[in-house]
Parts: C-alpha cells; structure tokens; sequence
C-alpha cells in the first residue's frame, strides 16, 4: 500500500523558456473543473493507498489555485486517505503567486512544508529564464512564507543560466542562505527536448556558460552551503539536520507512491504507471469516473536493477553492497576503474560516487550499467 501521495496542478502564469513539465496557462473555470475531476480520482484510488506518511502537491504551480480549490482537494485527501500524525505536507509555489491570505489558507489546511521556485535573485536571468517575478518579490514571498509560521520551507536555485557568473552565482546563494530556509535545491539549467531554451542554444539566441564555469558553480554550491550548515544528501539537494524531503527521498530509494492528476506517474506493485497527459481528456474520464491512466509497465529483470543502480547513486550515501548483492549485482568489482580514477568511492560496506564523480553522475552511472551488462 502507498504511503506516499503525488498531486500534480498543470496550472502556470507562463511557461518558463526550460521547462519540459506539463503545464498550461491558468485559468479559473478550468481549474475547478480539474479539481473535481482530481478529487474524483483521489475517491477512485483511496484503496490503493496506507496511511500516508507524505503529500507532495506540484507542478506546474500549484500557488496559481485559488483558496477555494486547495479547500476541496484537502477536504477529498482528508475524506478518502488516513494522514500520519506527523505527515510531511508539501505544496510547490512560485513568488508573485503567495498572498498572505493565502499562505495562511494553506497553513490552516494542513501543510507544513512550501518549496519555493526563485531560481536566482538576479533580475535579468530570471528575466532570461522567463520568470514572472522579480528578486524582490521572491524575498517578499520568502519572508511571508516565513512569517506565516510555515518554518519548514525550501528553494530551488538554478545555476549555469546565460549571463551568469561566479559572482551572481554567489550573491543567489548568500541571499538564498540569509533567509533561512531548511532545504535548497540548486540544479544545473539543462536544455530539454521541445523547451523554448532548446530551440534559442540551437538557434544561437542563447549560450550556456562553459563547461568549466559551470563546474565551478557546482562546486562553490557544496561548499558555500555546507558553510551554512546543509548537508548535501543528493545530487542537486541540501538540507539542514532533520530537515531532508522525506518524499522525494522515497523516490531515490526506489519506494512507492501513488499519483493523481494530469500527466502523474505512479509506482505501485512494481508496475509504473502513467496519466493521461490531456487536461481535456483527463477532466472527461473522470466525469465519467474512469481512471485516466494511458500507460502501464512492469519494471522487473534488468530494468528494475538498472533503476535501483541509478536511483541509488544520486544519493551522496550511496548504494550499500549488501543490498545489492541481495539482488545479485556485484557493484564492488565493476566499480574497480572507477574508484581508480577517484570518480566512486567503495569503503567495503557502500559504494559511492565521489566529489569529483557528481557533477559527471550520469556518465559513470551509464559505464557502471555496462559494465555489469546492464
């Protein structure tokens, strides 16, 4: 049974020029008639889930929903599914779409935790990026957040964008750290398949800063937060003790989680599962309560090792051998050249990837896949 619960809100003010995420433009009439239709699927798959030990509503950007919807779809979650006492509650925002009155809405129905989308405290890369607010909405939106009594907050940070330094680099992070938050994501702008940064790299509208530049950006991330006292848990995540996504990391150790919404994937049973990415489509099934789902595929044999390989690795605890022995991969041997070139680390119990080995995960994963034949 799940324990682990994924909302997913297609709504945007305006897409953003890398995002490859579902998502369409908000719109009010249209939101309610997806929150019915959401609620519905909540009813629908109740049976499917335990008690539940987090929510994670995202996007998209859920702040665009009016008070009134997020009123319905907590009434269904509270209605259909049994909350731990201590259930990590979570609601993904975007700065220029957090009121006051609705931070308290949000805190009054439950949640716990807002990961908040600034991306840079830079006005002109968020204006390269496409985002709708400015560097100082994003620290009005925090201090709301924060004053709200809201103490367990994230932000997400973007480094390598367009125009971007070492030093404006620098200021997003001591801005973000001056805020208090208890977690950052800091990830590296990658261009996309069908994003609008795809198509201005290929055109030359845009260019990315170098390979090395971007290098050094990842790595004054590690330093200057654990400065600050996170603690780098993930390839891309930082946390304060006590304080790491307890949601996204039942996704890193490979757990289940049941998803409702446009688009939403689940994992139950060892089968993923996908939605119907039709807003329209999807609204319709569920009014006819037909579970939208287009898409459903067992994950077993090699692909299942391949993705407890990967999943595994992003952690920066690594993957312990005794567990993988359990599933008959022998990690220590075919690791050999690279914890010769100092890119895993096996200290006999667990193998890891190293400082120099993160920035390049995917590449060492995909010749440790090989390796084992994978």
């Amino acid at each position: 049974m799940a324990e682990y619960l994924y909302l997913h809100i297609p709504f945007c003010v305006r897409k953003c020029i890398y995002c490859d995420f579902l998502s369409v433009p908000y719109d009010k009439s249209r939101a309610v008639s997806y929150t019915t239709a959401l609620c519905k699927e909540l009813q629908l798959k109740r049976h499917l889930a335990g008690t539940l030990r987090t929510v994670f509503i995202g996007g998209g950007t859920p702040s665009t929903m009016p008070e009134t919807c997020f009123s319905r779809i907590f009434s269904c979650i509270r209605e259909s599914y049994t909350l731990s006492a201590a259930a990590e509650i979570t609601v993904e925002a975007n700065p220029g779409t957090m009121t006051k009155a609705k931070v308290a809405a949000l805190l009054s129905l439950g949640v716990n935790r807002v990961s908040l989308g600034i991306q840079s405290f830079k006005d002109s890369e968020l204006k390269t990026l496409g985002r709708i607010h400015s560097a100082d909405e994003a620290m009005r939106s925090a201090e709301i957040i924060a004053s709200a009594g809201i103490e367990n907050f994230s932000f997400d940070l973007i480094y390598g964008i367009p125009g971007q330094s070492i030093e404006t680099w620098k200021d997003s992070l001591d801005r973000a750290v001056s805020l208090n938050p208890k977690h950052i994501s800091a990830y590296e702008l990658t261009p996309e398949k069908g994003t609008a940064l795809k198509k201005y790299l290929e055109s030359g509208t845009l260019s990315l800063p170098g390979e090395d530049l971007v290098l050094d950006m990842y790595d004054l991330g590690i330093d200057h937060l654990a400065s600050a006292g996170f603690g780098h848990y993930e390839i891309s995540n930082y946390a304060l003790p006590g304080c790491r996504s307890i949601h996204n990391l039942n996704y890193w150790n490979r757990g289940e989680y049941l998803a409702a919404g446009a688009g939403a994937h689940s994992f139950l049973r060892g089968f993923r599962a996908m939605n119907t990415p039709d807003i329209n489509e999807y609204i319709e099934k569920l009014g006819s309560e037909i579970i939208p789902e287009i898409d459903s595929v067992k994950i077993s044999g090699d692909e299942a090792l391949r993705e407890f390989i990967f999943l595994g690795l992003r952690k920066t605890e690594g993957i312990r051998l005794a567990d993988a022995e359990q599933l008959g991969l022998k990690l220590a041997g075919a690791a050999d050249e690279m914890a010769r070139e100092k890119m895993i680390e096996n200290d006999g119990s667990t193998i890891r990837l190293t400082r120099k080995g993160l920035p390049v995960a995917n590449a060492i994963i995909i010749q440790l896949l090989a390796n084992l034949r994978l």
